[in-house]
């Protein structure tokens, strides 16, 4: 159930710092202040096409669906740049304040929030509002904006979901039934307890570090982050503090490795030695084990992601933006909708552990192939397509989270789970900590 996010993680801080340091660098307008382009009806021009670490895995790939699109229009040259993740959010900026954003621009949803928070990107809803429907309604929804009505800023392009993943063996020896794992957050932890109390420190339930949990599991649980302005957190809840109750006796009772909590251990290495019923909620995790430990996946089962009482689940999602004032207008959005249409989504999908937007790309008979439901990697890509059907999906972790105040509410959370503090004491000081890095953050 651990939500794989590392490279989010990294990605959500990095776009917050910048987002909040945007202000002070000339990107502090709104929407007004890029002219927004117009559609003249022809499809021609040059336009520039970037995305985020493809190259070289997926260059035959991009590179083919960049010359499908060029025959298709002749009129049209694509230019495509690949760039590297690291420093991708400080570049967008850079190039925003530049006025060099590419015509179509490959982000996360939390470079997307940083862009489209600045009126950078182009109301694709308003442009085509018909194209909604080739998209699953939750990804679609993925981009809009708060306090923008029905506007979508982005194209959706392939996206992640969470799963479950557990050992079967491991469920069984707890008198666990594999068949009937856990739906909702409460529920996870009542298996963690018996788990703990059937296994005789033998495995554990889940790793301890609460950084791999939250936000995640106060989200599903309807703990508001936020304000409605977006300008506090306002996770000091009743809600909240249970949580914290709920780990720290989990803690005491056994059902988390004890020295995960306060350092990252290797999970895949746990979870593939047995040791670990539950791996993180992650498709290509499942794809890990397959190759790092076939005796172990053998046993693993894979089931829908743990939700809460909103029913959401987590997504890792990636997007296509249009620069707002681009200059061609026609051939960057018929191109974006190119790369985002269904077969093209289905072909990436068949070639890496992603999963298609497109609902047509979703509906190909590839996503809804169970086998004969033994096998764990072949029934996770069914899972993970089915919930992306229907599901409300996750928006994420808002850029506000920074590593900074992830890492500050991690700090009082752990003193709660080692006895140190109470659980009431430290949800109010992790709350106060992450307002004032806040408030720092925004006066820079």
């Amino acid at each position: 159930m651990t939500r794989a996010k590392p490279t989010r993680i990294a990605v959500a801080a990095l776009a917050a710092g910048v987002l909040l340091s945007t202000a002070a660098c000339g990107m502090g307008g709104g929407s007004g202040d890029v002219e927004e382009a117009a559609k003249t009806g022809r499809v021609a021009g040059e336009i520039t096409f970037r995305t985020l670490q493809l190259k070289p895995t997926f260059t035959e790939y991009v590179q083919g669906v960049i010359d499908g699109f060029e025959k298709k229009y002749p009129e049209v040259k694509v230019t495509w740049e690949d760039v590297p993740g690291d420093g991708y959010n400080e570049k967008l900026v850079a190039d925003a304040q530049a006025g060099a954003l590419p015509d179509v621009v490959n982000l996360s949803t939390d470079s997307f929030q940083l862009l489209g928070d600045r009126g950078m990107l182009a109301d694709v809803a308003k442009l085509d509002g018909a194209v909604a429907q080739e998209y699953v309604p939750g990804a679609w929804e993925q981009f809009k904006l708060p306090g923008r009505g029905d506007g979508v800023y982005a194209y959706p392009w392939y996206v992640t979901p969470e799963i479950l993943t557990y050992n079967k063996e491991l469920f069984e020896k707890a008198g666990l039934n594999p068949a009937e794992p856990p739906t909702s957050v409460e529920q996870f932890f009542d298996y963690a307890e018996k788990i703990a109390a059937s296994s005789g420190g033998r495995y554990s339930a889940f790793m301890a570090d609460p950084k791999g949990r939250l936000p995640g599991d106060w989200q599903k649980m309807g703990v508001p982050l936020l304000d409605e302005k977006r300008e506090r957190f306002t996770f000091d809840t009743a809600t909240a503090v249970a949580w914290v109750e709920r780990m720290k006796d989990l803690y005491a009772k056994g059902a988390m490795p004890k020295e995960s909590l306060l350092k990252s251990d290797d999970i895949n290495q746990l979870y593939g030695g047995g040791k670990l019923v539950f791996g993180p909620g992650s498709p290509g995790f499942v794809k890990d084990i397959k190759r790092n430990a076939p005796q172990v996946y053998a046993g693993t089962q894979v089931a829908g992601a743990v939700t809460g009482k909103l029913g959401h689940i987590g997504i890792y999602a990636q997007c296509l933006g249009i620069k707002k004032d681009t200059k061609h207008l026609d051939a960057a959005t018929e191109f974006a909708k190119w790369v985002t249409n269904g077969p093209n989504q289905v072909e990436f999908s068949k070639k890496a552990t992603i999963y298609p937007s497109n609902a047509r790309g979703l509906a190909d008979p590839y996503f809804a192939d169970k086998g004969d439901g033994r096998d764990a990697e072949t029934l996770a890509r069914a899972v993970g397509a089915e919930q992306l059907k229907t599901a409300e999906l996750d928006a994420n972790t808002p850029v506000q989270w920074t590593n900074q105040v992830g890492d500050a509410v991690v700090r009082e959370v752990q003193k709660a789970i080692k006895g140190e503090q109470d659980a009431r004491t430290a949800v109010k000081k992790a709350q106060e900590e992450a307002n004032k890095l806040l408030a720092e953050a925004a006066r820079k």
